[in-house]
């Protein structure tokens, strides 16, 4: 990495495939978060037959850190699936097997044993199918554990100050280079200023409740930004944009979409643009997110566009005591339950839950085909996460 972490445009190729290889040999689950083509790659390996579940939109990375607590246009804060690249119109089962592999690696990391990784499993679908309702009801609630309503309050009380902070080093409008931004090439910037000041995002960053809606916008400053793990390689760039009148400063995230690796239906009527298709599945589990998204085109490659809010915060089980594990898992499955839930028929959900309540083992209060896939996942990304370590220990070292 060169002095201070600042890579030019011509070096930036190599320098991320070497900080993507060293994010993920950082931990197991920092591996996970990062594989999702493996993910899928050994789930068809495993060659376990999942359930069949109605073709609806999916988040099709549906790890731990992947949900938190989202803003939406008018100051409400919800949590929801905050990051859909992969979203595809698939089998919602999916979605159940990532999370619970993600989870069940996080209590790996956090040294709890092995039945409570079982419990972990059976909270997960607990909550999951609490979410598909009863009768007419469209779902239950499940309480919020209090690792989580920690990160609730938090972002409830973040103002932009802290976004700034966190994301640009201070609140001056500039973005100053450093490991997390870097600098663009002048054809990039060019096209970077003509999306700054399209009509799209005029209407993009004038959607919160106190902008004006004729507000004018201009681009202040723009770099290419080093962010995530899987996403380190594609194009990303943060713009610093002001919106006149109340001469306030927001930060756009753009990102490329790329092909999602998730299985899709085959007969599901999806956007044929990567970005509308980001877009579409937002729009269905996370609607604060997919609100406050449009698609463009920038080096000829197709982007999603997205404001940053501050409140947008994600869940990190660094560390996880038992009981609170177990909450923890049923209040996620509950999340990514109703997301599915709200896409579904009474009779659609009730046809699903039938389907989830076969091929129960007494020993354990969950499908026997989520609980193999776990354990031979679980397996699987050990066994690769260590390989990925001796790859590339000499270069990490």
């Amino acid at each position: 990495m060169p002095v201070k972490g600042i890579v030019e445009p011509q070096d930036r190729a190599e320098n991320l495939t070497a900080l993507r290889h060293l994010k993920m040999a950082r931990s197991a689950h920092a591996f996970v978060r990062g594989n999702t083509i493996q993910f899928y790659d050994w789930l068809e390996q495993a060659g376990h037959t999942l359930p069949k579940g109605p073709d609806i939109w999916i988040c099709g990375d549906c790890h731990v850190s992947n949900i938190g607590p989202v803003a939406d246009n008018n100051g409400g804060i919800d949590i929801q699936i905050r990051d859909l690249d992969q979203t595809v119109m698939g089998n919602p089962a999916h979605d159940i097997v990532r999370l619970a592999v993600s989870l069940a690696t996080a209590a790996r990391g956090s040294d709890l044993p092995g039945v409570i990784t079982a419990r972990m499993v059976e909270q997960l679908i607990d909550g999951y199918e609490r979410a598909m309702g009863s009768g007419r009801k469209e779902y239950r609630l499940v309480d919020r554990p209090s690792c989580i309503s920690v990160v609730m309050k938090a972002a409830t009380k973040r103002r932009w100050k802290h976004l700034a902070d966190e994301r640009i080093e201070g609140s001056k409008p500039t973005i100053p280079l450093g490991r997390r931004f870097w600098p663009v090439t002048d054809e990039e910037r060019a096209e970077l200023e003509t999306l700054a000041l399209s009509d799209g995002m005029q209407k993009l960053v004038t959607q919160l409740v106190h902008r004006e809606d004729d507000a004018r916008v201009e681009l202040v400053d723009a770099k290419y930004w080093v962010k995530g793990c899987s996403s380190l390689g594609r194009l990303r760039y943060a713009l610093l944009i002001r919106v006149s009148g109340r001469k306030e400063l927001c930060l756009v995230d753009i990102k490329e979409a790329l092909r999602a690796a998730a299985p899709r239906s085959a007969t599901a009527d999806m956007p044929r643009d990567n970005a509308l298709r980001v877009k579409e599945g937002a729009l269905h589990l996370a609607p604060n997110l997919g609100q406050r998204m449009m698609a463009s085109r920038i080096q000829g490659k197709t982007v999603f566009v997205r404001e940053l809010r501050p409140q947008d915060l994600k869940i990190d089980l660094e560390q996880m005591a038992p009981d609170d594990a177990m909450e923890v898992a049923r209040y996620l499955g509950n999340v990514v339950g109703r997301a599915h839930a709200a896409q579904l028929s009474r009779e659609q959900r009730k046809s699903w839950l039938s389907e989830l309540a076969r091929n129960r083992p007494q020993n354990i209060d969950a499908p026997s085909w989520l609980w193999r896939s776990v354990v031979e996942l679980v397996q699987a990304h050990e066994g690769g996460y260590l390989e990925h370590c001796r790859k590339y220990a000499g270069a990490l070292a």
